[in-house]
Parts: C-alpha cells; structure tokens; sequence
C-alpha cells in the first residue's frame, strides 16, 4: 500500500554520515513534534535527482523555513557513504539538508514507494516523491508518475502545500 496523505509514517532506521563515519537515525524520534520535509528520489548521482530535485529544495529552504519547517530530509536507497558525498557534491549539505540512507530499502518498500527500472540497473529504488510530515502524520504528499519528471515533487510545487 502506498503512503498517502493522513497516514502516520512508519518508524525506521536511516543511516546518514557523521564525524566519525555512518551514524543510525531513528526517523520516528527525528519527525516527532516537527514539521519536516521529506522527499524521496531514485538515486544518488542520477541526472534528474542531481540536475532538478536536489536544487529545488535549495533554492527553497529559506522560504520552508519562514513558512514553519523545522528540516528538510533527503531519502535515497543508497548507502550512507555516496549519501554523504552527494550530499556535499550538490551543495545540499552546506545549504543545510539532511541526506539519509535507506540503505537496505525497507523504508521505501513500506511506504510503497520503491521501483525497479533493470534496463538502467536500478533495483528497489525510490520512486520520486516529496512530502510534508507534521509530528509524524504525512499533511501533503507529490509522487511523480515517472522517475524522470520533477514536477510536482519539486521544492517549488511543495511550498504551495505548507
């Protein structure tokens, strides 16, 4: 079943990179009593994520921020390692996104929200998709209908929904 607006969002264990290597983020404990962003995306170093997804939300932080959001979280299924550098090739690092890891995808398949596309290699990946969490309950959710768009996922159309 796929997650959708109204549904509480499964407690799960992300793995993001810390000063001394891959640290464990319990995602329940980070999204209570906050309002976060959330936006999931096929892949680490892939062109739409790098060139459109990842930007959007850089270009709109401030404006999330002014509007009440506490953070914004990138979830990918990759490893915390390309997560962390990616995070830093983009620029989302320094302009203050959390990336996470859902390294071994169970977060994603529980939300409904994973694909495979074996013709590009990617098995058990994200679909594309950005949401807005309140204390843990999904208030606005954007799933694109193909991984390649960045539409209705974009930073942009999200900050329509705070």
């Amino acid at each position: 079943m796929t997650i959708s607006k109204g549904d509480k969002l499964p407690d799960a264990t992300m793995l993001a990179m810390g000063a001394d290597g891959p640290e464990e983020v319990a995602l329940g404990a980070k999204l209570r009593g906050r309002k976060v962003v959330l936006f999931g995306l096929p892949g680490a170093y892939t062109g739409t994520c790098t060139t459109s997804h990842v930007p959007s939300f850089i270009r709109t932080k401030d404006q999330f921020a002014a509007k009440g959001v506490d953070e914004i979280i990138c979830v990918s299924v990759n490893d915390p390692f390309v997560m962390g550098a990616w995070g830093d090739s983009t620029g989302g690092t320094a302009a203050g996104i959390s990336f996470l890891g859902d390294a071994d995808g169970s977060f994603t398949k529980e939300i409904g929200m994973d694909f495979t596309a074996l013709p590009v290699g990617l098995i058990g990946r994200s679909k594309r998709y950005a949401m807005i969490v309140d204390d843990g309950v999904v208030t606005a959710l954007g799933e694109e209908a193909s991984p390649g768009e960045c539409d209705i996922s974009a930073g942009e159309a999200l900050l329509e929904q705070v």
